[in-house]
């Protein structure tokens, strides 16, 4: 049985290739995550602070899929472990029972204990687990048997490993060191892909599917306010653009992320003042002055975080999300057929 079907016998709605949008906090909300599903592919709602709020957007998704034959909420939910009240999730848990419960952020004896709650408190939910570095797959194969690692690369936006690699070393060098210790773990490729030839390399790197999340920025059905969809699309040379930083994490306070991860943003004055060796609290006396000043010209991208991957050059207009995953789709399968065809 290939990686797929193994998908696709508890996501049984899913066309091939597997594309599933990132659970972005507080952007990939219910319209999201039952547009993609709706689809063919893996919807997901993303991280919320207010669980009574990620309530109401999981019951949307609910009422919104009723109609689909599955045996669980035909979504994903992503939960930042480290900090979070683990026996509030589970009530969570147990009464939508998502189809995949996506884990991020903490170590692996934290993620075994999420594990194995989610496996008691709703047996059908499946655990997909993030991760940035081959030490940490092997460690979270070893502690969690999850159903599926999400190998995170890092052109991909938002939080991630500080110290890492590129999905094209990272994904062939985790699935020769999980063969090698006998383990058969689907492996799910994010960061830098937003179209067809990205979803085609990370299959022939060894995926089982794709991750998209700055591609999904632009997507009709994402809550994203309009000068952050105006800063995705004017973006281009993604490399440039956008940097890996924990600064974008302390513009307004301290930084509560553990010290392994930081995220990749666009670039802004806040970012480039920090790089120039200023302090963060020379950058948040210099910000609250400018935000003060009816007269400064303040970009409303150096008042936060516009949190972006590397492909965010390709991210040229916007659209439904069945839209984009039909072409992302119909492009994948066009540039595999070429690879073969040019063999």
């Amino acid at each position: 049985m290939s990686s797929f079907d193994t998908l696709k016998k508890y996501l049984p709605w899913i066309q091939s290739p597997l594309i599933a949008n990132a659970p972005m906090s507080g952007i990939a909300k219910s319209n999201l995550a039952t547009a993609v599903t709706r689809a063919g592919g893996l919807g997901q709602i993303g991280f919320m602070d207010s669980l009574q709020d990620l309530s109401k957007e999981l019951e949307t998704a609910k009422e919104a899929l009723a109609d689909l034959e599955s045996q669980t909420l035909p979504i994903g939910l992503g939960v930042i472990v480290f900090g979070s009240p683990i026996d509030a999730w589970m009530t969570l848990f147990a009464k939508y029972k998502p189809a995949v419960a996506w884990l991020s952020f903490a170590s692996a004896d934290e993620l075994q204990i999420w594990t194995e709650e989610i496996r008691r408190s709703s047996p059908q939910t499946r655990v997909w687990i993030q991760l940035g570095s081959v030490q940490a797959a092997v460690e979270v194969a070893r502690a969690c048997r999850p159903d599926a690692l999400v190998l995170q690369g890092i052109d991909a936006g938002g939080h991630g490993h500080e110290d890492g690699a590129s999905i094209v070393s990272l994904v062939p060098e985790i699935a020769d060191k999980l063969s090698a210790l006998g383990f058969t773990i689907p492996l799910i490729a994010a960061g830098g892909i937003v179209d067809g030839r990205g979803c085609a390399a990370a299959l022939t790197l060894g995926a089982s599917g794709a991750i998209m999340g700055t591609r999904f920025l632009a997507a009709e059905e994402t809550a994203i306010p309009t000068f952050y969809l105006n800063a995705i699309l004017e973006a281009s040379d993604g490399g440039q653009v956008t940097a890996r930083s924990r600064v974008f994490d302390e513009i307004w306070g301290p930084n509560f992320w553990p010290e392994t991860y930081d995220g990749r943003c666009l670039k802004n004055t806040v970012y480039e003042k920090y790089k120039a060796g200023g302090s963060i609290k020379e950058i948040r006396s210099w910000l609250s002055t400018r935000m003060n000043d009816p007269a400064a010209a303040l970009h409303v991208k150096d008042m936060g975080s516009v949190w972006a991957g590397t492909g965010v050059g390709l991210v040229t207009k916007q659209g439904t999300a069945a839209n984009i995953m039909q072409e992302v789709r119909d492009d994948t399968r066009k540039h595999l057929n070429r690879a073969r065809l040019s063999l």
